[in-house]
C-alpha cells in the first residue's frame, strides 16, 4: 500500500447511502468493507485513469470533482461528464477491460477502489449489491441520453439553464446549498460539455446575470431565480 492509500469501510462512510445499496444489515455491510481495497488520493489536475488503461476498478468518489473527457477526431478535449462526492466512475471499462476515457481531478480529490473482481464476487451473494451496479448504469445511460437530448435539441440559454440545475440538484443531495454553488470546471470546460464555444457560455452567463436570474463571481453562482431557469429549461412546465 503506497503513502497516497489508506484502508476504508464503506459502514463508516456518511456517503454510503450515496453510492452503496441502502438496507443493508450489519453482517452485509461487513462484507460489503472486503470489496473496497482503500482509498486513493489524486491531485487536482491530475488523472485516476487515462483512455486505454487496463480496467480493474471501479470507484466511488469520496472527495472533490472529476471530469472525463475523450479526444475529438482533431485531437481536441470533448468533455463527457462531471462527477462528484457520492458518484462511481469507472463504468466505461467494463465492456473491453480497458477504459475509454480519461478521468482528471478538477480539485484535490480521494477515490475509494473498488476491483470489480470484489464486486462480482460479492454480487452472487448479495443480489442486492448487483442490482445497485446495474442501476448505477442505468443512470449513466440516462445520463448519456440527456447530454445527447442537450447537444440536439436545445439553443444555448436552454444548456446552460439545464446545466446549472442540473449541478445544483446534485450538490443539494449532499448537503450543500440549494441555490449557491462554486463552479469547480472552467467556463472552456463547460462549453465541451454543452456544446457550445467559449464565448457563447460566456455571453449566456452574462445574459442571466443581467436578468437577475443569478449572481455570478468568476467561479461563485447564486441561483436568484429557479424558477426562472426552469422556465427557460422547459418552458411547457410553467404554463
Amino acid at each position: 500500500m503506497t503513502p497516497e492509500t489508506i484502508k476504508v469501510a464503506c459502514s463508516n462512510c456518511n456517503l454510503r447511502e450515496l453510492c452503496m445499496p441502502v438496507g443493508l444489515n450489519r453482517d452485509e455491510l461487513q462484507k460489503l468493507d472486503d470489496v473496497v481495497s482503500n482509498r486513493r488520493k489524486v491531485a487536482q489536475g491530475e488523472p485516476l485513469y487515462r483512455n486505454g488503461d487496463p480496467f480493474t476498478s471501479l470507484y466511488a468518489i469520496r472527495t472533490g470533482f472529476f471530469k472525463t473527457s475523450v479526444a475529438s477526431e482533431d485531437g481536441r478535449e470533448q468533455v463527457t461528464g462531471f462527477q462528484m462526492a457520492g458518484e462511481i466512475i469507472g463504468l466505461d471499462g467494463i465492456t473491453s477491460d480497458r477504459h475509454n476515457c480519461n478521468a482528471v481531478a478538477l480539485e484535490d480529490a480521494e477515490v475509494c477502489v473498488m476491483p470489480f473482481a470484489n464486486i462480482e464476487h460479492l454480487s452472487r451473494e448479495f443480489p442486492v449489491l448487483q442490482r445497485h451496479v446495474h442501476k448505477i448504469m442505468s443512470r449513466e445511460i440516462v445520463r448519456d441520453q440527456g447530454v445527447m437530448l442537450l447537444l440536439g435539441n436545445m439553443r444555448a440559454e436552454e444548456r446552460l439553464a439545464a446545466f446549472l440545475l442540473n449541478l445544483v440538484q446534485r450538490l443539494h443531495a449532499r448537503g450543500f446549498s440549494r441555490s449557491e454553488l462554486v463552479l469547480r470546471m472552467t467556463r472552456d470546460e463547460i462549453g465541451s460539455y454543452l456544446g457550445m464555444k467559449l464565448e457563447t457560455v460566456s455571453r449566456t452567463f452574462s445574459k442571466f446575470s443581467e436578468e437577475n436570474i443569478i449572481e455570478v463571481k468568476q467561479r461563485w453562482v447564486k441561483i436568484l431565480k429557479p424558477e426562472a431557469l426552469k422556465k427557460i429549461f422547459n418552458p411547457d412546465s410553467c404554463n
